[in-house]
């Protein structure tokens, strides 16, 4: 048992009752705190009710589709998606990076993949263990640039203003690929390669949805971006200038 299965409470959320209970069992015999639900409405009620880490959520369901939810769920909180589906197509993924979903996984899959999966956004998450210090305080490893200050320790970005934006795993990555190499032109697929393996295919769309996202977060006009650049034809450019 890991010392993130010992404390990771997982909400699987499928209207399969064969599924729930398969992924409910598996997460439980690795040591994970487990709560399901069939449907948006459960979900909710459990989100309400308890401290979720993960939710595992099914993208075919009745009601609300699990896009429709991860949506909702990312306007009230950076908790931790990974959807699931039996469907293959591409919409899908497009739309799930841009509702905020942090991994994508087809169905049938291996439990130790979604096991893996699950791992990877709680490490991404809650990285290591954090002192009692203000939650702001920098680690060791930061970039400052243009008043902001992104701790890459503790997976962290602050405003000018010393406010915490809160970001998703691949806003987070895909901010400090970039702020890492400040003047150096990335294309789409160097960045899908740095961010996020490729857990998502490497069409356009991906990172671009990605970027529009983080603008809205860090730049003061998104349309008119001052940090993020647009490079015709070959991808993204980091322009912030670092703080001395």
């Amino acid at each position: 048992m890991t010392d993130s299965a010992e404390t990771a409470h997982i909400l699987v959320v499928d209207d399969d009752s064969l599924v729930r209970q398969m992924l409910t069992r598996y997460f439980q015999h690795e040591g994970y705190r487990v709560s399901a639900a069939k449907d948006g409405a459960g979900m909710w009620a459990r989100l309400t009710a308890n401290d979720v880490d993960v939710v595992l959520l099914d993208v075919v369901m009745p009601g609300d589709d699990g896009l429709t939810l991860a949506r909702e769920i990312r306007g009230r909180s950076e908790v931790g998606i990974i959807m699931l589906t039996g469907r293959g197509e591409m919409l899908d993924r497009v739309v799930g990076l841009e509702v905020g979903a942090d991994v994508y996984i087809a169905k049938p899959f291996h439990l130790r993949e979604v096991l893996a999966r699950v791992k990877s956004v709680l490490r991404r998450r809650r990285p290591s263990a954090e002192p009692a210090a203000s939650s702001l305080s920098p680690s060791a490893e930061t970039l400052h640039f243009d008043g902001w200050r992104l701790d890459l320790g503790r997976r962290r970005l602050a405003s000018p203003q010393g406010v915490e934006v809160p970001l998703t795993t691949g806003e987070f990555d895909l901010l400090a690929a970039l702020a890492r190499h400040p003047g150096r032109v990335f294309g789409r697929d160097t960045l899908m390669d740095l961010t996020r393996g490729r857990t998502w295919e490497a069409f356009d769309r991906t990172i671009d949805a990605q970027i529009a996202r983080l603008r809205k977060k860090v730049e003061d006009d998104p349309k008119n971006p001052a940090l993020i650049k647009s490079v015709r034809g070959v991808g993204y450019v980091f322009t912030g200038k670092a703080d001395r």
